[in-house]
């Protein structure tokens, strides 16, 4: 278990049905401040000449980010069963969403755009987020899934996650939340 303070780097891992020639890596550092706010940075590194990275936008909420290259974060206070949706596209937009349960969507009610920075060049894409969190006071602990969708030119999605369940790709899935953080 990790301290909601203590920043950390993990690695996504590609799902087998979705291989991806064009991508080295995906890493993700994750952070969070004392004030609510959760940082994470996903860290693309592969020939982003052969990838499709959606251009720069003007911020707002758009749906449908995941048929695109797009970073997630899954947000599950406690054991759930209701968590939260991130999308966060490399073009600025965003989306967020609740569910009560898997796939059982709720209302998304007065969620705050999250900060995104987007920094490339010619092999590195990466993503800076700062995601405010409304979390309840008496909270233990957050149970996190982290993951990418990334389209190529030539192959396809491929999915990318902390950890994949069993059969196709599934953000979703309860087994998916591979990170627990807890409250400090």
């Amino acid at each position: 278990m990790t301290s909601l303070a203590s920043p950390m780097s993990h690695n996504l891992v590609c799902h087998p049905r979705t291989p991806s020639r064009s991508i080295d890596a995906i890493d993700v550092q994750v952070e969070s401040a004392a004030n609510g706010i959760l940082a994470l940075t996903f860290e693309l590194q592969g020939d982003l000449a052969t990838l499709r990275i959606p251009e720069e936008r003007p911020r707002r909420r758009a749906d449908e980010l995941w048929r695109h290259t797009c970073f997630e974060a899954f947000l599950m206070v406690g054991d759930g069963p209701g968590y939260r949706e991130y999308n966060l596209s490399p073009s600025g937009e965003w989306a967020a969403y609740a569910f009560r349960g898997y796939r059982q969507a709720g209302t998304a009610t007065g969620e705050s755009a999250p900060v995104i920075r987007v920094h490339r060049n010619a092999q590195r894409l990466a993503l800076e987020t700062e995601i405010p969190l409304k979390l309840p006071p008496a909270y233990r602990s957050i149970q996190l899934g982290l993951s990418a969708v990334v389209e190529a030119v030539d192959d396809g999605l491929s999915y990318w996650a902390l950890r994949h369940p069993p059969g196709k790709p599934d953000f979703h899935h309860v087994d998916a939340f591979a990170l627990q953080l807890d409250r400090s």
